[in-house]
């Protein structure tokens, strides 16, 4: 579809919504295919979101087999939404039920891929902080609301504008073929070609430290949870001081997977001595325990993050010409390290040392 047809049907969609006359502007992209429209009118502002399917990879059918989510591609594999706009309304209103701050919906064309939904503010965590905002106290209010959403009961199908989306498990297929970005993006950078031998010792390491995640259930992990997807609305109730954005690809995960998410940050470095408190504060909040598993999964689930996002920022840079991704790949890869060094992973650590040329270890 050529840009100007899309214009156009936002432009339509604007106007049935009742926003025709709003002066729009557009956020900078990021690494999605989504694009996000500011809309005003006078004192009212809403955000526009536009996520045409076509420009997405099919996504799995509920029934799927690994082997068919794999013939679909990387969004079947992973269990993405895509640009499945079901799955944001959805769960934007199972967490506003809950009393979280999710973006309500104003409008919406499910067919189209079209959202008007609230605008909630300028007061991003990413943006905040460095203009003054004390970093301890908004990064404590987003513990406290994720530990209040891993408390919280979500039936696996979500429904909204008379739509479903069905929230699956955070299964090994999908940790696994994250991991393999590490091998099909990051180690060739490196003239490293990963043989099927590597390959299949990498999948066996990692099914192995999988374990570790078994000792906790599994609560509603929304997948991007970080300062660039947060807002700090300190006006709202306590649970809902923490904004919340950019969830579509939510699954149900072991409960350290957002917390890594946050404090394993690849785009700022979180002052280091606040990571242990938070660990700490997240674990008693969502009432958790065996403190030793919990670290170990969350060395586990940060090396399995952090491995994927070193892939993915290759990816962005050399097959999609953005090239800023790989000015962030010092923090992940020390990231990476850091978790490695947990004894749940001697043995992916000990394949990396040996899959990685010496000097660039």
């Amino acid at each position: 579809m050529s840009e100007d047809v899309r214009a156009g049907e936002r432009a339509a969609f604007l106007q049935g919504a009742g926003w025709g006359d709003a002066a729009v502007t557009a956020f900078p992209g990021d690494a999605s295919t989504r694009r996000y429209f500011r809309a005003s009118k006078g004192s009212e502002r809403a955000i526009l979101m536009d996520a045409p399917a076509a420009a997405e990879t099919p996504l799995a059918p509920d029934n799927a087999s690994p082997q068919e989510r794999h013939a679909l591609g990387y969004n079947a594999v992973a269990r993405l939404a895509g640009n499945n706009v079901a799955a944001f309304a959805g769960i934007a209103q199972a967490l506003i039920e809950r009393g979280f701050s999710a973006p309500r919906i104003l409008a919406a064309n499910m067919e189209q891929g079209l959202l008007l939904i609230e605008d909630l503010g300028e007061g991003l965590y990413a943006r905040a902080i460095p203009a003054g905002a004390h970093e301890g106290k908004l990064y404590a209010s987003a513990v406290d609301t994720l530990a209040a959403i891993y408390r919280s009961s979500f039936a696996p199908v979500f429904e909204a504008q008379g739509q479903s989306w069905r929230v699956h498990d955070y299964d090994q297929t999908a940790l696994l073929a994250e991991t393999g970005l590490y091998l099909d993006w990051y180690l060739p950078r490196f003239a490293v070609r990963p043989s099927d031998d590597l390959r299949a010792e990498w999948e066996g390491v990692w099914q192995a430290a999988f374990a570790s995640l078994e000792a906790h259930a599994p609560g509603l992990a929304l997948r991007d949870y970080h300062a660039e997807n947060l807002l700090w609305l300190p006006d709202r109730e306590v649970e809902g001081r923490t904004g919340l954005l950019d969830f579509q690809d939510a699954l149900f995960a072991h409960p350290a997977y957002d917390l890594v998410s946050l404090i394993e940050d690849a785009r700022r470095d979180v002052s280091p001595d606040l990571a242990e408190p938070l660990k700490d504060r997240f674990f008693k909040a969502a009432k958790l325990n065996d403190r030793a598993s919990f670290d170990a999964a969350y060395a586990v689930l940060g090396a399995q993050r952090n491995a994927k996002i070193l892939g993915i920022f290759v990816r962005l840079a050399e097959r999609d010409g953005k090239a800023r991704y790989l000015d962030l790949i010092p923090r992940v890869k020390a990231h990476f390290d850091r978790d490695l060094a947990h004894p749940a992973l001697r043995d992916v650590a000990a394949l990396v040392r040996k899959a990685m040329p010496e000097g660039a270890r």
